[in-house]
């Protein structure tokens, strides 16, 4: 099985800045497509951003140009930039890759890790 842990998250300050880190883990033998989500409460879990192996990105409309995505691909790791937060980015954050392993193809999530931005 291919796990995934977020770290990263916390209480920051409108109009700071947070990196989320995510790394992926097990008999993996490709990841196509890593991303971030996020989660408000009493809201659905949106798209934040994703990005595929070979680093073609796509961002929500609400994080373009504050937010950044980036890979690691022989870590198998995934970071997530994030700029000029406002309060309305404060949510779970999650975690998502894709790809094949030796178990065959997956799609794992990370448990979560919480974002707070507030004064």
């Amino acid at each position: 099985q291919v796990q995934v842990v977020e770290s990263g998250g916390g209480l920051v300050q409108p109009g700071g800045s947070l990196r989320l880190s995510c790394a992926a883990s097990g008999s993996i033998f490709s990841i196509y497509v890593m991303g971030w989500y996020r989660q408000a409460p009493g809201k659905q879990r949106e798209l934040v951003a994703i990005i595929t192996n070979s680093r073609s990105t796509n961002y929500a409309e609400s994080v373009k140009d504050r937010f950044t995505i980036s890979r690691d691909n022989a870590k198998n790791m995934v970071y997530l930039q994030m700029n000029s937060l406002k309060p309305e980015d404060t949510a779970v954050y999650y975690c998502n890759a894709a790809g094949s392993s030796a178990h065959g193809v997956f799609n794992s999530w990370g448990q979560g890790t919480q974002v707070t931005v507030s004064s």
